[in-house]
């Protein structure tokens, strides 16, 4: 249980991503589904609690990042928390890990899609959400190189447009501090709720451990680039929040379908919304471009030791991409795109994120310390932490969230039941 896994039959993906390229794809991911999507269910459940759930889910996934960082340079290869769930605690907690995962982040895909829809033309919302889809997972069909160069022009579009909605909203002298007291109307169960849907957004750095088997130098690698991206992401969100809450109150925040886009026009800046919409729709393309890349690599490595079908472990051998993975997940998420509504899923797929966290921690609590075992409160905090936030979210997701895993342990069950015969 101590040692790596042997490498895997058949062709090896090829490592091409350095720490730039890992980190720049664990921003794509968590700016781009958190500033723009979760900052107003996330007021609209904590009030002016707010920034107290930014500095929990932080905490957790601090937590988190620290555990998977250890864990991915133990465990270099794709899949992520399904390989070190199914290394230290046994096939069974690594299968439901990866499907936790799966399930829980093709949701997210859907979601990404829709958001780049309802921007980009609202009354046509799911046809260009499927066009989206087809074209990213073009994009990932050709390779991580390219993936990771157009992620980086993304997030570098990104951060330039929340800077100006920092800087309209702090020159337009509207910000009132008061707006960010926290009083008796702030709540534990809204506190923790608030964090457990924040949690969504700072989930991104997942993508980094699921292309642990195409990073160079993987042990120094991804112990750098997790904590640089979620380091990032959280002075990010922070400046963001702090404004938007000031600008906007509380109130006015949990009910805004836009908030980015109501605060600058609060904060007398009408003409900067268009750009605010337009840098909307991109960071979701950059989350979803991140989580076609995760998904599909969860779905090899799943595939490989036959939880999902073997025909889906292939790779490609001239791009090095697990391409029939990428296409499958592709199809799936563009059904979905075409189907479901934008609302509700980001609780689901939070579910599924801290299931996923709580088994990635466990694992790393039985790292011995000559295994790079982190401070033995991390995955302790960690584990319960995940816990809590999994079951504050609201009662449908949570309730959802379970039915999907206890799915997931059925099917298990009943495959190995059918192969003991």
């Amino acid at each position: 249980m101590n040692t790596p896994a042997p490498p895997a039959e058949g062709p090896e993906l090829k490592r091409r991503l350095g720490v730039l390229d890992a980190v720049v794809i664990g921003l794509g991911s968590m700016i781009g589904a958190g500033v723009f999507a979760v900052l107003a269910p996330a007021a609209g459940a904590a009030g002016p609690g707010l920034l107290l759930g930014l500095a929990l889910a932080a905490v957790v996934a601090y937590c988190n990042a620290t555990s998977s960082a250890r864990l991915a340079a133990r465990y270099p290869a794709s899949g992520g928390t399904y390989v070190y769930g199914r290394e230290r605690l046994g096939d069974f907690w690594g299968y439901l890990a990866g499907w936790a995962f799966v399930v829980g982040k093709t949701a997210s895909c859907a979601a990404m899609a829709l958001t780049v829809g309802s921007y980009v033309w609202p009354g046509q919302a799911h046809a260009v959400a499927v066009a989206t889809v087809v074209a990213l997972t073009a994009v990932s069909y050709r390779g991580t190189q390219k993936s990771a160069l157009l992620t980086r022009g993304i997030v570098a579009i990104v951060l330039a447009v929340l800077a100006a909605v920092v800087t309209a909203c702090l020159a337009g002298g509207t910000a009132d501090t008061a707006r960010l007291d926290i009083g008796s109307d702030v709540t534990v169960g809204g506190v923790l709720q608030a964090a457990g849907l924040l949690f969504f957004a700072f989930a991104g750095y997942a993508r980094i451990a699921t292309l642990g088997e195409e990073v160079r130098d993987p042990a120094r690698t991804i112990p750098r680039a997790i904590p640089i991206a979620l380091g990032i992401t959280l002075m990010v969100y922070a400046a963001v929040a702090v404004t938007v809450l000031a600008v906007l109150g509380p109130e006015r925040l949990g009910h805004a379908t836009a908030p980015l886009v109501d605060a600058v026009r609060a904060a007398g800046v009408p003409s900067l919304a268009p750009v605010v919409r337009v840098g909307a729709a991109v960071a979701a393309l950059g989350s979803l471009l991140a989580l076609i890349l995760g998904v599909s690599r969860t779905t090899l490595a799943m595939a490989r030791d036959r939880h999902l079908p073997h025909t889906l472990a292939a790779v490609h051998p001239r791009f090095h991409v697990p391409y029939r993975a990428v296409l499958a997940v592709g199809a799936i998420v563009a059904v979905l795109a075409a189907t479901v509504d934008v609302r509700g899923t980001i609780g689901f797929s939070s579910f599924g994120v801290l299931a996923y966290y709580a088994i990635a921690n466990a694992a790393a609590f039985t790292l011995t310390p000559a295994e790079g075992r982190p401070p033995r409160a991390v995955p302790v905090v960690g584990l319960i932490g995940c816990t809590a936030l999994a079951f504050a979210l609201p009662p449908t997701a949570a309730a959802s969230g379970a039915v999907v895993l206890a799915l997931g342990a059925a099917v298990h069950g009943l495959r190995k039941t059918i192969n003991h015969r």
